[in-house]
């Protein structure tokens, strides 16, 4: 079962509980109250040869539906948070938050034309979701957006209607509306599918055969972290036993905000990662089940 949300205290955001920080991070906030003023981007190769090996079985068995790289890649992210609280937190109005729940999000294009709009998704795993049910919402939802060339309700409509003001109005409103950002009262109409409003940002390069890139973060919305995914390559790498070989490799890249913790703990959430790509009968297990991983 997903875990009970904590009752909100005083002080506490309808997106966040309150957290106290440690001294560095406090005066940090104050320092640098800008997210992109605290960015830290971190790049790196993830061998995926085992996983490649167990997605062509697992697609073996239903080939009417395919199981791909980047909803194992999400499963991945949302195990690592879970089992790495402080990924999920993040920092506005100088205080710092942490959600009761994973949200990861990305931008669907409606169509692959250079005119073709783009559409904002939000997901939000649960305990007892494994890979299966997580690829099967993903298609589901791509599949509802992709219906329509143009935006059916809920975020995407919303901007589309605030884009229409005229600009001395919107300057007004969204002025109005980053300040309530800063408190935390921005209504949940206007963060409730909201990419900036959740825990990782993802972009999926590689299906537009994009390799990973730098990709800054806001300072608007709570968003801590922005991972992109490249494409698909054949790359020589050096294995633990000294040997060189020719493996299947995805390069990732990660833009995350310091302030919400130290470069140990980054370095040891994206061992996580590493090793539920080279393990990833892990990802048939639900995500509120810890991994077992031995962090060295």
């Amino acid at each position: 079962m997903a875990e009970q949300k904590k009752k909100r205290k005083w002080g506490d955001r309808r997106d966040g509980r309150r957290v106290k920080a440690p001294g560095l991070q406090t005066i940090m906030a104050y320092l640098f109250p800008k997210r992109t003023d605290c960015e830290v981007y971190l790049n790196d190769k993830i061998d995926a040869t085992a996983l490649l090996s167990y997605l062509e079985a697992k697609n073996a068995s239903h080939p009417d539906y395919k199981t791909t790289i980047f909803h194992a890649a999400i499963v991945g992210m949302a195990r690592m948070v879970k089992e790495r609280p402080l990924m999920n937190r993040f920092i506005q109005g100088y205080r710092m938050y942490e959600r009761d729940e994973i949200s990861i999000s990305f931008i669907v294009k409606r169509r692959f034309a250079d005119n073709a709009e783009e559409s904002l998704m939000v997901l939000v795993p649960e305990d007892e979701d494994t890979i299966d049910s997580i690829s099967r919402k993903i298609v589901s939802n791509v599949q509802e957006t992709r219906k329509s060339d143009h935006a059916t309700g809920g975020i995407d409509d919303t901007l589309d209607k605030f884009a229409a003001m005229p600009r001395p109005i919107l300057m007004v409103v969204v002025r109005i509306i980053r300040w309530l950002d800063f408190w935390g009262k921005t209504p949940k109409a206007l963060t409730e599918g909201d990419t900036n409003y959740t825990t990782i940002l993802c972009s999926n390069l590689g299906s537009i055969q994009c390799p990973s890139v730098y990709h800054h973060l806001n300072n608007y919305g709570t968003n801590s972290i922005m991972i992109t995914i490249g494409t698909l390559h054949k790359e020589e790498l050096l294995m633990p036993d000294g040997t060189k070989q020719i493996r299947d490799v995805i390069d990732i890249g990660a833009t995350l905000d310091e302030r919400i913790a130290d470069g140990f703990y980054f370095a040891r959430s994206l061992k996580l990662i590493r090793h539920i790509f080279a393990h990833p009968e892990l990802l048939d297990r639900p995500i509120g089940e810890a991994s077992g991983f031995e962090y060295e």
